[in-house]
């Protein structure tokens, strides 16, 4: 645990998730899911933060849907540091909000910022570099982003050019001026990127003090600043009933297009923990625990609602019903008692096809 008391986690919970329909849908969207492991993705991220921060610095920004069953699962975070989104307007809006909340706790507060739906492979790696970004945003100048080494191109990630090192930080660790922002660029240039080792994936993990980020708000999104400050100076039940009416008004933009793109005190340090968002099926089978065949078998815990014969390399999310397969490889089979899914596992990222599909459709049921 660090012994800094100005440490504070802000994890955001909002929603999401498409690709990984239909258990992620707008009731359960896939942080609540036990995906990777008996635990869901949400315990998975506090628990590994709290390493970092103590519990009772944690604060969830959360849609207002969730509060319940974000509490339900984190009985170790205050209910008051539950707060809850009236409604969507993207990640700028939601991390100013969980800073100012923050700052109403501790004027001198320094926030990790992190997604509830991330997994980490290597958690000591991650408590080592989260310290040594504290340790640079608690002196106030910088806003400091941790961009993931990446192990492959892909066009799922925007990227983050870094310029030159500023500083050496320790345990093998740098500090780097931040040169430019890409958003997912196709995977030819992708190649391109991680070939000159300059480029990092864009996790959205943010470090900052509530003085910088308030700063950095008041330079370049000064209308966001302004309809923010009724949360200023304000009890924790004030600034609870005051979100609504400052979210309306609110511009949805994420914080890569507010703030990070236009902030000139943005430096990176290179994360290596083996970090993935678990973005779509195919992350799941890789993260999975496969059998002697391959295949990784998820919510059949006793083994026997799964029917495998010469199969090989699926990943399959069973429910109640016996699902039985024989000469079936690389699929990906999700049974709900509403909805069952297969499609190749290459094709992954085509869930959200379906629903778009469903949307156009209006057939909300299934969403």
């Amino acid at each position: 645990m660090s012994e800094n008391q100005h440490l504070y986690a802000v994890i955001l919970a909002g929603g999401g998730g498409t690709r990984l329909w239909p258990k992620s849908r707008n009731k359960t969207p896939k942080q609540f899911l036990r995906l990777v492991g008996d635990k869901t993705m949400m315990q998975i991220a506090a628990d590994r933060v709290s390493k970092v921060v103590s519990w009772d610095h944690i604060i969830v920004v959360t849609n207002k849907l969730y509060v319940d069953e974000v509490s339900n699962q984190l009985p170790q975070v205050n209910k008051d540091y539950i707060i809850a989104e009236p409604e969507k307007k993207d990640t700028a809006m939601a991390m100013l909000t969980g800073s100012l909340f923050a700052q109403m706790l501790d004027p001198e507060a320094v926030v990790i910022n992190g997604a509830s739906d991330h997994v980490v492979e290597d958690e000591k790696e991650f408590i080592k570099v989260m310290n040594a970004a504290c340790k640079v945003a608690a002196k106030g100048e910088q806003l400091v982003t941790v961009g993931i080494i990446p192990s492959y191109p892909t066009s799922a990630f925007g990227y983050i050019k870094i310029g030159q090192e500023i500083d050496k930080l320790g345990a093998g660790l740098s500090l780097f001026k931040v040169d430019s922002f890409t958003e997912k660029p196709n995977v030819a240039t992708a190649r391109a990127y991680i070939s000159t080792g300059r480029y990092f994936w864009n996790a959205n993990m943010y470090v900052w003090s509530v003085k910088a980020i308030d700063q950095a708000f008041a330079d370049h999104m000064k209308e966001m600043y302004q309809q923010t400050r009724v949360l200023v100076g304000i009890n924790s039940s004030g600034f609870h009933q005051a979100l609504p009416a400052v979210y309306q008004k609110a511009e949805a933009i994420s914080i890569d297009y507010a703030i990070s793109e236009k902030a000139s005190n943005l430096v990176l340090i290179p994360g290596d923990f083996g970090w993935s968002d678990v973005g779509d099926w195919r992350v799941v089978f890789d993260l999975g625990k496969k059998n002697l065949v391959g295949n990784v078998v998820i919510g059949d815990t006793d083994g026997v609602n799964t029917l495998a014969i010469n199969s090989r390399n699926n990943l399959v999310y069973a429910d109640k019903r016996l699902i039985a397969m024989v000469g079936i490889d690389d699929m990906i089979v999700v049974d709900t008692p509403e909805i069952l899914m297969i499609l190749p596992k290459e094709r992954s990222q085509e869930v959200k096809k379906i629903v778009e599909r469903l949307k156009e459709e209006n057939r909300s049921e299934y969403l």
